[in-house]
Order: structure tokens, then sequence, then C-alpha cells
């Protein structure tokens, strides 16, 4: 096993059952299982999380399942998958006009421009889950994908924006 790739966890939160698997490359580029774990979905109905203290305790669960099959695995991140028909996205479009042409593209201003657009009209009753930069185009030149370090006046990007409904949010949340 080569063990300076990181380890991968994916969660998926389902209406019957919740199940992580734990993997990382191999030194043939292949992933390799180090674990999995699954637990009974008490709290999800439809894809809607609808009692979060259940959810929580099978979420433990999944990844107790899933330790107990390899004591020595240490997770820092998990990708989680959310499905559901509450769940939308949509494509934008932001841009900025920078102050000084000549000065390079800092990670603040790339920050400040995925930053506005959560502020993208959305349907009411709806909120921005996240934003995903899909491209960014420096003076109209397009298909950049890190613009740090290029200089111009207008930096923009075309977003992936994904919305969820507000009222299961806050059911979620417990807010």
């Amino acid at each position: 096993m080569n063990s300076e790739q990181p380890i991968i966890v994916g969660l998926d939160i389902g209406t019957t059952k919740i199940a992580v698997i734990a993997g990382r490359k191999n030194e043939f580029g292949k992933l390799e299982i180090l674990g999995f774990g699954k637990a009974n979905s008490n709290g999800v109905k439809h894809g809607q999380v609808l009692n979060i203290d259940e959810t929580i305790k099978a979420i433990r669960q999944a990844l107790e399942n899933c330790i107990s099959l390899n004591p020595n695995l240490n997770i820092n991140d998990v990708y989680v998958g959310i499905a559901g028909h509450h769940i939308k996205s949509l494509q934008t479009r932001g841009d900025i006009v920078r102050e000084s042409e000549e000065e390079e593209i800092t990670q603040a201003e790339v920050d400040l421009l995925i930053s506005k657009q959560y502020k993208t009209y959305i349907p009411a009753g709806d909120q921005i889950i996240d934003v995903i930069p899909q491209e960014y185009t420096i003076d109209n030149m397009p298909n950049i994908v890190r613009p740090i370090g290029y200089s111009g006046v207008k930096l923009g990007a075309n977003f992936h924006i994904i919305t969820g409904d507000k009222m299961l949010s806050a059911i979620s949340t417990g807010a």
C-alpha cells in the first residue's frame, strides 16, 4: 500500500442505509479499499434528513464499522454525497474589474469573485449550498484553471451553484 497517498473517504446518506468507504490509490494508481462500514438509516426519508440525532447516530455507527475493519485508519476528510428532489443546481457567470492590470491576480481576488456568487438570485425557500468555479477567464481569455499569478483587468468565471431547500437544511441542522 502507498501510505504517501491521502485516504479518501466517501459517505452516502440514504433512506435505507448509511454507508462509508475508505481507500487510497495504490502504487498502480488503482483505488485500494481500506475499510467499509454501514448502518441502518432511521432519520432519513426520501433523501431528506428528518431526524438529525438518529442520522448522526447512524453515521457514527457506519464510521465505527469501517474503522473496526482497519483500526489504524486515520480519517481526516470525508466526501458526502447529497441527493434528493430538494437539491438543484444552476450555471452562472461572474466578473470583477481589477484596480491594476499590471499586478498579478491574488487568492483574495479569486475569493471575492466566488463570494459574490452567494448573492445570486435563487428561488424563495432555497439556499446556496456550494459555489463551484468551472473555468476562469482573464480579459475574455477562456479556459484558465487557476488564475492566480496572471495579470489583466477583468477576472471572470463560470460557476456551478448547488442549492437546496432552506426548510430541510434548518431541520437537518437543528436551526
